[in-house]
């Protein structure tokens, strides 16, 4: 199940428990704690005040009363005093506390705020990774899904000064798609497409003479099928040399001279006519991860996966599509080989696509990391 950064208010999650940042005393207060309190009504102060406080990391459980929530998982926060007082370790201790009375009440969904970020003062870019962190580690032996709920943009500020090489890649990069002609698009996607191939077929390593094929005749139509372009790029030879750099990091090594290579046209029209779920699973074997290795990966819930595992010709979205690509760490002409499979095509118009690709050209395939730059700039997030 996914871990999901989400902008709303934590009173109104219609989640099977939310997650309370109390004080020790457990009898309500400001921020988040007297918000939830306040939307609880009184039931929930009356049922507090049997519990006898709580103290620094740990978590106790009430009814939800008058919220959608069927619970609130009150746990104390640690107040920030530089670092050096076990602020950390209590930190990761209230979302681990947390979780696991989710998980003992049967919990599927759970909702946390950014705990001790508000007047605790822990710094909030550390406050998030340990949210993070803790949650992802959580996540790789359980079944729930953990939202993480920013009430505004102005608590989760954490500072774009911290993304600034993103903004002048972005900036570099971000035009209007009308500046690049559909031709040029065509024509750059498809040879992302005919190198990929390339590559696929020189893993594939199965015996055969690798002839280069013959151009085909010019034709009316100015616009051809995937299948018919690839094919005329792949005739070309100086893309040929440019495919097989590709595959090999750069120049062939000398153990590989005079090796046999597949037939790569045989070979093409194998991985033309292959579909998103196909290439998906085959990536995942090529890769040797298993399926939950994957999708756990990828930030995707379970039941999701299943669906498209089942279904040969399953047409994913486009952030879905990326959180595999970033959980199987493709190179780009792999991940646009894999977008093209969907449908989807990287774009220069889209920030989304330019700071998805910002990360794969850094190989930082961390997918919290990911989420959190494009949550910070306003854009959907990957996998969930």
């Amino acid at each position: 199940m996914p871990l999901i950064i989400v902008r709303n208010d934590i009173t109104k999650m219609n989640v099977d428990a939310i997650v309370n940042a109390a004080n020790s005393s457990l009898l309500g207060g400001g921020g988040v704690d007297g918000a939830i309190h306040r939307a609880a009504g009184p039931g929930l102060l009356e049922e507090c005040r049997t519990l006898g406080g709580c103290r620094t990391g740990e978590a106790k459980l009430t009814r939800g009363y008058d919220l959608p929530a069927k619970y609130v998982i009150h746990t104390v926060g640690p107040i920030w005093r530089g670092g050096g007082f076990g602020e950390e370790e209590k930190l990761i201790s209230c979302y681990k506390n947390s979780l696991a009375i989710a998980k003992e009440k049967g919990c599927e969904t759970v909702a946390f705020p950014l705990i001790s970020a508000g007047v605790y003062g822990y710094p909030k870019a550390e406050a998030l990774r340990i949210a993070e962190e803790t949650a992802a580690k959580f996540l790789e032996e359980n079944d729930i899904t953990v939202y993480l709920v920013i009430f505004d943009k102005a608590s989760f500020d954490i500072g774009l000064g911290r993304f600034s090489e993103i903004c002048e890649y972005i900036d570099d990069r971000y035009a209007d798609e009308r500046a690049e002609s559909s031709i040029s698009q065509r024509r750059r996607y498809e040879a992302d497409y005919a190198a990929q191939a390339q590559c696929d077929a020189v893993n594939a390593a199965r015996p055969a003479a690798m002839p280069v094929p013959k151009p085909e005749k010019k034709r009316k139509k100015s616009i051809f099928s995937r299948k018919e372009k690839a094919e005329q790029l792949m005739a070309e030879p100086i893309l040929m040399e440019e495919a097989r750099d590709e595959a090999f990091g750069g120049a062939m090594p000398e153990s590989m001279a005079g090796a046999e290579f597949p037939d790569i046209r045989k070979t093409l029209d194998d991985l033309l006519d292959e579909s998103f779920t196909e290439m998906l699973l085959r990536k995942i074997d090529e890769k040797g991860m298993t399926d939950a290795e994957c999708y756990k990966k990828a930030n995707i819930d379970r039941k999701l996966f299943s669906k498209i595992r089942s279904d040969r010709l399953y047409k994913p979205s486009k952030p879905t599509v990326l959180a595999f690509a970033i959980a199987l760490e493709l190179s780009l002409a792999e991940t646009r080989n894999m977008l093209m499979k969907a449908g989807f095509a990287l774009s220069h118009a889209s920030k989304a696509d330019i700071i998805v690709e910002y990360f794969i050209e850094r190989r930082n395939y961390n997918i919290f990391e990911i989420n959190e730059a494009l949550f910070a700039f306003d854009q959907a997030l990957l996998g969930a």
